[in-house]
C-alpha cells in the first residue's frame, strides 16, 4: 500500500510508535489554512457546520502530538498550532471557529486543545501574547458555560476546567464536581459504564470513559475520585481483552467505528496512569498487536490522509457526526508516548494473550465470547441505541459479532431478497421491506446462555436463545405472529474472492461457502431453504465484497420454532467442516433462564 503511512511500520518499539505519530500527521499539512486554524479535508459533511469540522481537523491530531512531545519527542510545527489557536478564537479573524452554543461539536474538540494546554503549555500557551491568551481563555469559558450532552461528553467539560486551572485562568465555576458526579450515574460498578442514560455499552467505554478517567487520575488533584477511576479501569481490562482477536483486531461493535485504533488508547492510558491491570507484557501485547493489525488495513486515501470507514474507506459505517477530520480521534492511541522509555510498559517484553479454551460470559454488555481459531466471536443479547444514527440495529443488535468477519449494514430497508442479514433473523410481510431486531424488550444471561425477547414489528414477538457449542453457536427462536411472514437468517459474511474462487454447498438444510482462506456455514434444524448470496458491495465493515450463507422460509400465522447452527473460521480449501452439534431442548433453556438468568446490567436500566 504505497499511500499508507503505516504499512512499513513494525510497531515493535517505542520509537516505532513515535514515528507513526508524525507519519500520520504529515499528510495533513497541505490542508491547514494559512492562519493554521482550520484543516479542511474535503466536501463530505457532518451534521455540524464547516467551521466546527475544520476545528476537528485541527484539534484531533493533538491527541497524539502532545504525548509525543511530552515524552521528549520532536514536533516541528508548533508555530502552526499557536497561530491557529490565536486565529481560531478571534471573532475578528476570517478563520474564527464560531461562537459556541449548547451541545456544540466545538466543546468536543476543545478537550484535545485543553489536553495540550495541560501537558505542553510551553509550546502552545506560554508563547502567546496576552491578547491571544485572553481570547483563548474566553473561548474555553464560553464552552464550559454551555450545556454538554449527558454522556461521555461530561468529561470534555472536566478537561476544559482542568486546563483553565492549569493556565491560571480564573472563572466562576458551574461546579465541576457536579459534572463528575453525573458520570457516576453511568457506572455499573464492575468497570463498565453506560454511555449516558441509554442501554448500550460499546467502544466509548474504553476510548472515552476510561481514557478520560485515567487522564483525570493523573492530571487532577482529586486522589479519591482518581483512585475510583483507576480501580474501575483495572476491572474493565480483564473484560475488554476478550474483544481482541489473536491477530490484534478489535471487535467491530457499536457506533463510531471510524475512530479505528482509538480503542488502543485504553491500553496506553493504563500505562499513563500506572495501572497494571494485567502484567505489563500482556498490556503491551494487546496494544502493539492492535496497531500492527491496523497498519495492514487499507484505511488511507491516496494522499495518506485517514479515510472515513473501518477496515477500508466506507461512508456506510459513518454517523451523522463524522466529518473527514473525525478519524483522527485514533491519535488517542499514542498516549503512552508521554512515558519515558524506562517505564515498565515500554521495557516489558511483549507477551501473547492468555488462552481461553471455554466461552467467557460478559454479563454487563450481555455477551458470551468464544475464543476460536483465528478470531473471537461475541454472541450478543442485543442492546439499545434507538434510531438516532445509521445502522444502529446492525451495530448493536445482531446475534454475533466477529473480530475477523465484522458485520454488515444494510444498504436499503426495501431489498429483502438481497439483504445480507448476516447474524440476523430478518422478516418481511411483503417480500420487499426488511424488519430486524432493533432492541430487546428483555435481555438475560444464564452462564453461557443468552436470552432476548424482541419485536421486529409491534405485533410480532420473537424469543431467541444463543448457545455456544465448541466452534459453533446455536440460535433457537420462537416466533409468534398474527399473519404470514417471509423470513431469512444469515451466518457470518466472509470476503468474496476475485474470479469466482469460491465453492458453495446448499444441499438439504446445509448452507456453506468456502474460499481459499475462510469458511462460513449455516445448518438448519427446520424446513427453511439454504442459499448463499453476495450482498450489496461496501456494506460489510471488514470486506468490501462478501458472501453470506442463509436459510430462507415462510412462517404461517401462529407460533413457529426455528433453529440453526452457525460456524465461521479461517480454513484451507480441504479442511473438513466440523459436525453439526446436537440441538438442546428449548423448554429446558427457558427453565434455565428463568431459574438462573440475570437481567443484562447494561440493558436493565433503572434510571
Amino acid at each position: 500500500m504505497p499511500t499508507s503511512p503505516l504499512s512499513a511500520n513494525p510497531f515493535e518499539t517505542r520509537a516505532d510508535v513515535a514515528r507513526a505519530v508524525t507519519d500520520l500527521f504529515d499528510p495533513l499539512l497541505p490542508y491547514f489554512s494559512a492562519s493554521g486554524a482550520r484543516v479542511h479535508l474535503g466536501a463530505t459533511s457532518a451534521h455540524f457546520d464547516a467551521a466546527a469540522a475544520d476545528l476537528e481537523g485541527f484539534a484531533r491530531p493533538l491527541w497524539g502530538l502532545v504525548p509525543l512531545v511530552a515524552g521528549g519527542g520532536d514536533f516541528a510545527h508548533w508555530d502552526l498550532y499557536r497561530r491557529g489557536l490565536a486565529a481560531g478564537t478571534d471573532p475578528a479573524h476570517p478563520d474564527y471557529w464560531g461562537a459556541i452554543g449548547d451541545v456544540d461539536q466545538r466543546q468536543v474538540e476543545l478537550a484535545a486543545i485543553s489536553f495540550a494546554l495541560m501537558l505542553v503549555p510551553q509550546h502552545i500557551w506560554d508563547p502567546l501574547d496576552e491578547a491571544a491568551k485572553a481570547r483563548v481563555a474566553d473561548y474555553l469559558i464560553s464552552a464550559r458555560n454551555h450545556r454538554f450532552v449527558d454522556s461521555n461528553w461530561r468529561f470534555f467539560r472536566v478537561l476544559i476546567d482542568l486546563a483553565l486551572t492549569k493556565c491560571g485562568i480564573s472563572f466562576s465555576p458551574l461546579d465541576t464536581r457536579t459534572y463528575l458526579d453525573g458520570i457516576e450515574r453511568f457506572s455499573l460498578d464492575t468497570g463498565w459504564y453506560r454511555d449516558g442514560p441509554i442501554r448500550s455499552a460499546d467502544h466509548y467505554i474504553p476510548f472515552a470513559f476510561h481514557y478520560y478517567g485515567l487522564l483525570y487520575s493523573v492530571l487532577a488533584d482529586d486522589p479519591e475520585r482518581g483512585e475510583r477511576f483507576r480501580n474501575r479501569a483495572s476491572l474493565f481490562a480483564k473484560a475488554i481483552r476478550h474483544w481482541y482477536g489473536p491477530d490484534g483486531s478489535a471487535l467491530p461493535y457499536g457506533r463510531s467505528l471510524v475512530y479505528r485504533f482509538a480503542h488502543a488508547g485504553f491500553w496506553g492510558a493504563l500505562a499513563f496512569a500506572d495501572v497494571e491491570a494485567l502484567p505489563w507484557a500482556e498490556i503491551k501485547g494487546y496494544y502493539l498487536r492492535n496497531l500492527r493489525w491496523w497498519a495492514h488495513q487499507p484505511i488511507f486515501d491516496r494522499d495518506g490522509v485517514l479515510s472515513v470507514g473501518y477496515a477500508y474507506p466506507n461512508l456506510m459505517v459513518s454517523e451523522g457526526y463524522n466529518s473527514l477530520g473525525s478519524p483522527y480521534w485514533a491519535m488517542k492511541a499514542f498516549l503512552p508516548l508521554a512515558l519515558p522509555q524506562t517505564h515498565p510498559f515500554w521495557t516489558a517484553e511483549e507477551a501473547e494473550p492468555e488462552v481461553f479454551d471455554t466461552p467467557v460470559p460478559l454479563e454487563e454488555p450481555g455477551m458470551v465470547v468464544q475464543h476460536l481459531k483465528g478470531h473471537n466471536v461475541a454472541l450478543a443479547s442485543g442492546q439499545d441505541y434507538r434510531h438516532q444514527w445509521r445502522g444502529m440495529a446492525e451495530k448493536y443488535c445482531k446475534f454475533a459479532y466477529s473480530t475477523r468477519y465484522g458485520f454488515s449494514i444494510e444498504a436499503s430497508d426495501r431489498h429483502f431478497d438481497t439483504a445480507a442479514s448476516d447474524n440476523m433473523l430478518s422478516f418481511s410481510e411483503d417480500g420487499i421491506h426488511v424488519r430486524m431486531r432493533e432492541t430487546s424488550e428483555d435481555a438475560r444471561i444464564a452462564g453461557n446462555v443468552l436470552f432476548a425477547r424482541w419485536r421486529p414489528c409491534e405485533d410480532v414477538v420473537v424469543e431467541t436463545f444463543l448457545v455456544p457449542v465448541g466452534r459453533w453457536h446455536l440460535r433457537l427462536h420462537e416466533v409468534t405472529t398474527p399473519y404470514a411472514l417471509e423470513v431469512v437468517e444469515g451466518g457470518f459474511a466472509v470476503p468474496k474472492p476475485d474470479f469466482g474462487a469460491f465453492e458453495t454447498d446448499t444441499a438439504g438444510q446445509w448452507a456453506e461457502v468456502r474460499t481459499k482462506t475462510d469458511m462460513s456455514v449455516l445448518v438448519g434444524y427446520d424446513e427453511r431453504t439454504p442459499r448463499v448470496i453476495s450482498p450489496f458491495s461496501n456494506t460489510n465493515v471488514m470486506a468490501a465484497r462478501t458472501l453470506v450463507p442463509q436459510l430462507r422460509g415462510r412462517l404461517d400465522a401462529g407460533t413457529t420454532r426455528l433453529a440453526v447452527a452457525v460456524l465461521a473460521m479461517p480454513s484451507g480449501p480441504n479442511e473438513a467442516t466440523p459436525s453439526r452439534p446436537d440441538l438442546p431442548d428449548v423448554d429446558s433453556l427457558r427453565r434455565l433462564v428463568i431459574e438462573q438468568g440475570k437481567p443484562v446490567p447494561v440493558f436493565d436500566r433503572k434510571d
